[in-house]
């Protein structure tokens, strides 16, 4: 009986010392002790963030590409219907449109001008696409530098503090330590977001390049048929 109560006592205090632990632990708090650097990690992070979202939502909106476009540009063209293929062309609001519509206003040029024309147009949409993607590159590169550099400030600051008062013990070292690591962590956390963000923005970049090429040929090959 005794030994069941004093396992009871042993579980209970265990209990109350993590649920202490947990009460301790409060995030806000603990980023408040960075330090003076974790308000830049803290713009690096509304960037990534910022960037991310207003990157794949235009992304998005420029790969949707109606299934049945570039069957009905093949069709107008095959009959002689320019107009209509042009109208359709210019009312789509796409890259591959866009690369369409350059390649129908070069009709009657040699394939290798119309190519070329598309491909220019190409270019600058992807151009478009890419915009804003230096900032998730540049923020996953200083980020952890950043965190990194307050890591040393605080140890710096701590090691002074040491030497100014005297006070060298173990549970000091370990709580100063404890703090000033917290730039670091935000900062490798940051990185590892934007880097995340920026491999996968570029995917799906890669993806809506493949129908543009795609679009591209079937355009290329719709030009050297014969019109009924």
């Amino acid at each position: 009986m005794g030994l069941l109560l004093q396992i009871a006592d042993t579980t209970a205090n265990t209990a109350n010392m993590a649920q202490k632990a947990a009460e301790s632990f409060n995030l806000f708090d603990l980023l408040q002790k960075g330090g003076l650097l974790m308000y830049p990690l803290y713009i690096l992070f509304i960037a990534t963030i910022f960037v991310f979202f207003e990157r794949l939502i235009a992304i998005r909106k420029a790969s949707r590409i109606e299934a049945n476009f570039m069957s009905i540009i093949r069709d107008n063209i095959v009959t002689g219907n320019l107009v209509g293929a042009k109208n359709l062309a210019r009312n789509t609001d796409n890259p591959v449109a866009r690369i369409i519509d350059k390649g129908l206003q070069r009709i009657g040029k040699p394939i290798d001008a119309i190519e070329k024309s598309m491909e220019n147009v190409g270019n600058l949409e992807i151009y478009k696409m890419e915009r804003n993607l230096s900032v998730l590159s540049l923020v996953y590169g200083i980020a952890p530098m950043i965190g990194f550099l307050g890591t040393i400030f605080g140890m710096l600051q701590l090691f002074s503090q040491i030497s100014s008062t005297g006070e060298f013990t173990p549970a000091s070292i370990a709580g100063g330590i404890y703090t000033k690591m917290v730039t670091s962590a935000s900062g490798l956390i940051i990185g590892l977001l934007a880097y995340l963000a920026y491999n996968f923005l570029n995917t799906q970049i890669a993806k809506t390049i493949n129908k543009m090429e795609a679009a591209s040929a079937e355009f290329v090959d719709v030009l050297q048929e014969p019109t009924r």
